[in-house]
């Protein structure tokens, strides 16, 4: 964790200790949930290490109650309302509390998928205009060729868009990885389609800072410390 240096703007402070993003400090500040030696804080305010910071017991027991998993989604299971007969993540995953998938990962698709009620999260995640980075491994039905690099760099049209530029890096004969800062329905694997190639498999392997690491397919761990810091302090809540 990095030292505290003061004096210190009151935002940063809170974020250090891990309370709360720059941004959230801010706009608990404005509703007079923060207090420095008795008197309701300021945007801007600068402290010492002699002033004693308060924090609301709401804000405090909320902070407490959010969550924030990093799961890996098997094949089969269905992100978002499951018709009958079909499996959703709730029915899979075993969590003390109940939390909601962030985005979506086809059902033949699996990997990482980030987990959390903290409903902040959704828009600053999604949104497209925020073009926040995510990572996949994909294996496809033939070798891989100068001009499918070239062209999934470039953008494809994929019926009546052209898909952004992405990052993208040949690991194997028929084997890619690829970055990318939107999430168009089922995008890769219509990217590939529109060049005469097929998907056979598609992982998700990092959003943003979180990454899938050694987790097995099913397994789930709570992303917590500086990694959530990091996250949070990038989405800016």
């Amino acid at each position: 964790m990095e030292e505290i240096t003061y004096p210190i703007r009151i935002n940063r402070y809170l974020f250090l200790k891990g309370h709360c993003s720059r941004r959230e400090a801010d706009r608990l500040i404005e509703k007079g949930q923060i207090r420095v030696n008795g008197k309701n804080a300021l945007i801007g305010q600068k402290i010492t290490k002699d002033d004693k910071v308060e924090i609301s017991k709401k804000v405090e027991k909320i902070a407490e109650d959010r969550v924030y998993l990093a799961y890996n989604k098997p094949k089969g299971i269905v992100t978002h309302n499951p018709i009958e007969g079909q499996k959703g993540i709730e029915d899979v995953l075993e969590y003390k509390t109940r939390v909601f998938p962030m985005g979506r990962l086809d059902k033949a698709s699996h990997g990482l998928i980030i987990l959390t009620n903290d409903g902040r999260i959704t828009n600053a995640l999604l949104s497209p205009e925020n073009e926040h980075e995510k990572e996949y491994v994909v294996q496809v039905n033939t070798r891989i060729d100068k001009n499918f690099i070239k062209a999934m760099e470039a953008g494809v049209d994929i019926g009546g868009y052209k898909t952004k530029p992405a990052k993208i890096k040949k690991t194997e004969p028929r084997e890619f990885h690829i970055v990318l800062t939107e999430g168009k329905k089922h995008q890769i694997r219509r990217m590939c389609s529109a060049l005469k190639y097929e998907v056979e498999d598609l992982k998700r392997i990092k959003v943003m800072n979180i990454k899938l690491g050694n987790l097995k397919q099913g397994e789930h761990r709570e992303i917590e410390g500086e990694e959530l810091k990091s996250f949070l302090n990038k989405l800016e809540i």
